[in-house]
């Protein structure tokens, strides 16, 4: 799977507020490109030695840094950030709400490498631009359908135009359950293992409801009807009667659709008028979350019945 393209456009326009970063140069390179999805400290490379130098990641200057380079007399200062800057990195971050000395911002300008502050503590930035990193770097995607979540469950409802999707998911709203996204679902895979849903920035908290119109489920339902991500664990997908040939009336064997090659389960709920779909997928997604638990129903009867037919046949 294609490592995802991060720029310092995106690591800036994603976190801008929760690192409090504030652009004070360089702002012509905000197109450079983030190679690795960690943090790196330049101390070593302003003491001289360039050999193992991480460039590739975003630098943060601490206090020790800011501390190092005050000791240096002039000429040597300009020489080392000389060094720093001639290596092709993303951006630089001054931590604490240190501010950068005019030689190096004049040089970050002439390079058009960016130039952030941020209040954090060094640390604090470190753990926490890494944790978004990882995210920017996650393998992404969308998915067509509406994903609601039902008992802590994420469930995407997906199905052809007009068979009642929107219905649907009304009527879960009615019920409690809180909306995650509307007829696109965007996708991002954490650690190899886990999917986490989201809707599109600027279709959040809207619906469009044929006959209605683009409604604000907020404003109708409360605040706590929409959730702005949840982690994927079904999949329902809402067909036509009579296009399901083979109707799972026991449920003992489990379908999975692959979502960024991961594996979720899937149930398909066959559609006719007089079912009630919201009600079904509800049991669905209940259904789903005991199964994780270790107990299948069918699997539970069948051996009931097993033991009865044994039972009552000792030869």
């Amino acid at each position: 799977m294609p490592q995802a393209i991060v720029t310092v456009q995106d690591f800036f326009k994603d976190n801008a507020q929760s690192l409090d970063l504030k652009l004070i140069g360089g702002g012509d390179g905000m197109k450079r490109i983030i190679k690795e999805q960690t943090v790196n400290r330049p101390g070593l490379v302003l003491a001289g030695h360039t050999k193992y130098f991480a460039y590739r990641r975003v630098q943060a200057f601490g206090n020790a840094e800011a501390s190092y380079v005050k000791t240096l007399k002039p000429a040597l200062r300009e020489e080392r950030y000389r060094r720093l800057l001639d290596h092709p990195l993303p951006c630089i971050v001054y931590c604490r709400n240190q501010r950068p000395d005019r030689v190096l911002l004049k040089a970050a300008d002439a390079k058009g490498i960016p130039v952030f502050r941020s209040s954090l503590i060094t640390m604090n930035f470190i753990n926490l631009a890494t944790l978004a990193l990882e995210v920017l770097f996650a393998p992404r995607g969308t998915v067509i359908g509406s994903m609601v979540e039902i008992h802590g469950m994420g469930v995407i409802v997906r199905g052809d135009t007009g068979i009642g999707k929107s219905e649907c998911i009304l009527s879960l709203l009615e019920r409690g359950y809180s909306l995650i996204s509307d007829d696109v679902t965007k996708v991002v895979l954490l650690d190899n293992k886990e999917i986490i849903g989201s809707s599109p920035e600027i279709t959040r908290s809207f619906m469009e409801v044929r006959g209605i119109g683009i409604v604000n489920v907020r404003a109708l339902f409360g605040v706590g009807s929409v959730r702005s991500s949840k982690r994927l664990d079904l999949i329902v997908s809402l067909k036509h009667w009579d296009e399901v040939e083979d109707v799972d009336r026991l449920g003992i064997d489990e379908r999975h659709t692959q979502v960024l090659g991961v594996n979720v389960p899937e149930i398909v709920i066959p559609v006719r008028p007089g079912r009630d779909i919201g009600r079904l997928v509800e049991v669905a997604a209940l259904q789903t979350n005991l199964k994780r638990t270790g107990y299948n129903p069918a699997e539970a009867l069948n051996s009931q019945l097993t033991a009865k037919m044994q039972s009552s046949n000792p030869h």
